[in-house]
């Protein structure tokens, strides 16, 4: 009884964290960027880059530090917050998987008590043999199916996008902090723009293509698997939402391919609605955390 208290409250914890983590990709980062950076002139620079301009998005960066530190920062909390949801996902489709095998065999055993005294005994003892026979083949996906599967790609795909993310500003800080002065900064572009080019390009794949392709696996195969045992074993809600991870994947895996093809601006067209239905993913599985409820 205490053990299922703490992993209870250990839920609503994360449950907290993952609805802060969908509130910051929800709202916090589209009213930035509508607030803050748009005003300041984010967007026609990102689009010089996506244009092969990338000086002048250095110039962007190395007049504007702080906002873009800010904002990357904001983008490297919000999916720090979410390293430990593709394990707490998988153990509450463990535990389902657990409760729905133990409500079948309480029905098979209630079934096996309405027969004679005899036979009653000798099935029984057939039917135990059989659920210990069973009991390997059914639990074996847990070491080595599609849920462990999904769990660690979701949690590399994470530590990818938080990686690739945090390489990325830092290194765009650093070379953009010369244009933060007018001193002469054409020497230094033809210097270092194919390099810059190229390192950006590298953090970009690491974090949009590897990360976010790692993170719509996660979401096809934990989609999946709760699709799959649908009503028979999950409330329509977590069925809702297996569909929706579903999407997601669909999405995701649509921008990753894009950012690999065009990795110089970061983003493609399919980039901002994948992060904002993740996002409201996201929330809505941490608002189902926080509201669960001891049986």
């Amino acid at each position: 009884m205490k053990q299922k208290r703490n992993f209870l409250s250990k839920l609503h914890a994360n449950g907290v964290y993952y609805s802060i983590s969908g509130c910051i990709l929800l709202l916090g980062i589209p009213l930035y960027q509508l607030l803050v950076l748009i005003p300041q002139g984010y967007s026609v620079a990102l689009a010089s880059a996506s244009n092969g301009n990338f000086t002048a998005y250095l110039v962007w960066i190395g007049k504007h530090s702080v906002q873009f530190v800010a904002y990357h920062a904001l983008l490297i909390l919000a999916f720090a917050l979410l390293l430990s949801l593709p394990f707490t996902l998988f153990r509450i489709i463990v535990a389902q998987e657990i409760l729905g095998r133990e409500e079948e065999e309480e029905e098979e055993s209630e079934t096996v008590e309405t027969e004679e005294a005899q036979e009653e005994t000798e099935t029984e003892n057939e039917d135990q043999e059989e659920l210990e026979s069973d009991a390997m083949p059914a639990f074996a996906w847990r070491g080595k199916g599609y849920a462990v599967v999904a769990a660690w790609a979701g949690l590399f795909g994470i530590i990818l996008f938080v990686l690739g993310m945090l390489a990325s500003t830092i290194y765009l800080y650093i070379v953009g902090a010369p244009f933060a002065t007018p001193v002469s900064p054409n020497l230094t572009v033809m210097n270092c723009a194919p390099t810059c080019t190229s390192l950006s390009s590298t953090f970009t794949i690491i974090a949009n293509t590897a990360g976010s392709g790692l993170l719509a696996l996660s979401c096809l195969f934990f989609g999946a698997m709760i699709a799959r045992s649908g009503r028979n074993l999950w409330p329509g809600v977590w069925v809702a939402f297996s569909y929706m991870a579903l999407a997601i994947a669909a999405i995701l895996s649509g921008s990753s391919v894009e950012i690999a093809s065009a990795s110089t601006a970061g983003q493609a067209a399919l980039t901002t609605p994948a992060i904002l239905l993740f996002a409201l993913w996201v929330l809505w599985f941490g608002i189902m955390l926080v509201r669960l409820k001891p049986e």
